[in-house]
């Protein structure tokens, strides 16, 4: 089962370039607010109309500007699983998940009907309407009832966007226990990286209505590549570079630093990242040594969070974001010296 996508549509001065293709593994789309995740996702399920360009799914054609197809959303066999669950509020359970079976005969509606309430664990609650359910119970219909209308596809369009932590990870792990069972193509819309970490293989960056190539997630992190999907991907830190003359170092001009790297620095590099969790105390004179001073320390839950202003740094030079134990910061601002691995150094362009 694939999904393939090429299409382009404009709104206004926004202009959508979404290009990709998903097979076994659930496909994410990851990006800021309004860059174009849920106008792609619309545009698969058939409620938006692409400009042009073609949406194929196992190899049967959903759209094609070029050959005048556009299905409609019920012939698609694509279920959307909103927001807000899009549920009807005067139906009881068992009725909004029939709705996603209406094509069969009534025998075999009610037979699939029962099928998913076992499958969810809906099977108590099939008599109580919309407004009597939890948040997870009113996901479950709603996945029930795509599930009804044996789809080759389920969209999840920012699942948990409304939800507390809490409530949110609870969800989650039953949405997860759901979606197991399910072979068709998956793709999820989100810009929280966590979420798209644990529940999701490839991962497809989307910038200002622009996607990027398709990454498996573990390489998609360990080298991001750019500044934006470095961003995207929970870094923090970032510096202006440029190649240096020794091989494998990299110049941090604003930083006054040169530290090693383990790969080669590509000519075109603008910039390095690091993340925070690779940063580590050391003594000074270790290996990609930088010495710093507490410019801000801001107390976290269970961390301080250190804005450290690296020693001999041009003025207004960024700041580097450290955290640190609450039982290791004794609230001492004297010098102190971090490390960053050479294999730790985000090279981008």
């Amino acid at each position: 089962m694939s999904l393939y996508v090429d299409i382009e549509k404009t709104l206004g001065a926004f202009h959508l370039r979404a290009q990709f293709e998903s097979g076994a593994q659930t496909l994410a789309l990851l990006g800021a607010s309004g860059c174009g995740k849920s106008m792609t996702l619309k545009c698969i399920a058939g409620i938006e109309t692409p400009d042009a360009g073609r949406i194929a799914l196992d190899g049967r054609v959903l759209f094609d500007s070029a050959a005048h197809i556009n299905l409609s959303p019920q012939r698609r066999r694509v279920g959307y699983l909103f927001q807000q669950y899009a549920l009807f509020p005067n139906m009881t359970v068992f009725q909004n998940i029939a709705t996603g079976a209406h094509a069969r005969h009534k025998a075999r509606r009610r037979e699939s009907v029962a099928e998913k309430l076992a499958m969810l664990r809906l099977s108590d609650i099939a008599h109580l309407r919309p407004h009597q359910l939890s948040g997870g119970q009113q996901q479950r219909v709603a996945l029930a009832r795509i599930l009804a209308s044996e789809p080759q596809a389920i969209l999840l369009d920012e699942p948990f966007s409304a939800l507390d932590s809490y409530l949110k990870w609870q969800l989650e792990l039953e949405l997860s226990d759901a979606l197991a069972a399910f072979h068709g193509v998956r793709m999820w819309v989100s810009h929280d990286r966590d979420e798209i970490f644990r529940n999701c293989g490839e991962i497809c960056i989307m910038e200002e209505g622009k996607t990027q190539p398709v990454r498996e997630k573990h390489a998609l992190f360990d080298s991001p590549g750019t500044v934006g999907a470095a961003r995207l991907s929970g870094c923090k830190n970032y510096a202006a570079a440029r190649p240096a003359s020794i091989p494998r170092h990299v110049t941090l001009p604003e930083w006054n630093l040169c530290l090693e790297t383990e790969e080669d620095v590509p000519p075109d590099i603008c910039q390095v990242g690091i993340r925070v969790h690779s940063l580590r105390l050391c003594e000074p004179g270790a290996p990609n040594a930088i010495p710093c001073t507490v410019a801000r320390a801001v107390e976290d839950v269970l961390s301080v969070i250190l804005m450290l202003r690296v020693q001999g740094a041009l003025p207004g030079a960024p700041l580097l974001r450290f955290e640190l134990p609450k039982a290791q910061w004794q609230g001492d601002s004297a010098a102190f010296c971090i490390q960053i691995c050479p294999k730790d150094i985000l090279l981008l362009g």
